[in-house]
């Protein structure tokens, strides 16, 4: 089933380009056609997939300037993964939602319809900001999923996030699923990893994933590669880390 996935917490650091992406992979290498959109200005999804800079980007097709289909690129090193880039040539993204986004509200909205006929799941990967651009992100998607980590600032962030996501819902009247939750570098050993962990379950009815520490994400990034199919010495993708995405993968578009 169609559906386009969100990660986004108003918090950095908190592994939402690592899980967008790495969700991404999985999907591709199911053999379902996948969509990437870079909604962060910083464009490190982008720098992630691509080893150069394409001749459009999001920013391009938001404010007319190419149809999306020019700007939408193959991602070389997996196949049935798609990325419509944003590579912060000039900071054109976070220029044009800080000048001409307000007029347009439903801009994102409408490029995901677009092109929803063409893929089999879209995923969007946002900033750390709740500013207009992740919010209208948000009322473009069907479910947004929350990472954080094991720290009491990010468990301050999800309380925020989910009041001012409450407001999202009822001001823009969007519909936007949010029931899942993301503990990132989760270490079961740490008491504080614990008990983060069950105060992510006690503060509503989440779903909540732990995927643990896990070095292929940083190292399959600096390779350009896809952390399921990266290894060195014949050492990949933790068993642990790969069934968390195998069942985040099927518990979304099941």
């Amino acid at each position: 089933m169609m559906r386009t996935v969100a990660f986004h917490l108003q918090k950095g650091g908190v592994g939402k380009t690592t899980i967008s992406g790495t969700l991404a992979c999985q999907s591709a290498l199911n053999g379902k056609k996948t969509l990437v959109i870079d909604c962060d200005p910083q464009g490190n999804i982008s720098s992630w997939f691509l080893q150069t800079a394409p001749a459009f980007e999001l920013a391009d097709v938001l404010q007319g300037k190419c149809f999306v289909k020019d700007a939408i690129v193959k991602v070389p090193v997996v196949d049935n993964l798609y990325l419509l880039p944003t590579f912060g040539i000039g900071g054109t993204l976070k220029t044009y939602s800080e000048t001409k986004l307000s007029e347009e509200p439903f801009v994102i909205q409408d490029l995901v319809k677009e092109v929803s006929s063409d893929y089999d799941h879209i995923i969007m990967d946002l900033s750390p900001g709740l500013g207009m651009l992740e919010r209208y992100a948000l009322i473009a998607s069907d479910e947004v999923i929350t990472p954080m980590t094991s720290e009491v600032f990010s468990l301050d962030g999800l309380e925020i996030f989910i009041t001012e996501l409450q407001k999202l819902r009822k001001n823009l009247r969007s519909n936007v699923k949010h029931d899942k939750i993301i503990i990132n570098s989760f270490d079961t050993r740490i008491k504080q990893h614990r008990d983060i962990y069950a105060a992510a379950v006690e503060s509503g009815n989440y779903k909540v994933y732990q995927i643990p520490v896990d070095p292929v994400f940083r190292k399959s990034q600096e390779a350009g590669k896809a952390p399921q199919l990266f290894k060195v010495r014949g050492r990949g993708m933790k068993d642990t880390t790969a069934k968390v995405f195998d069942e985040l993968y099927k518990d979304i578009w099941k």
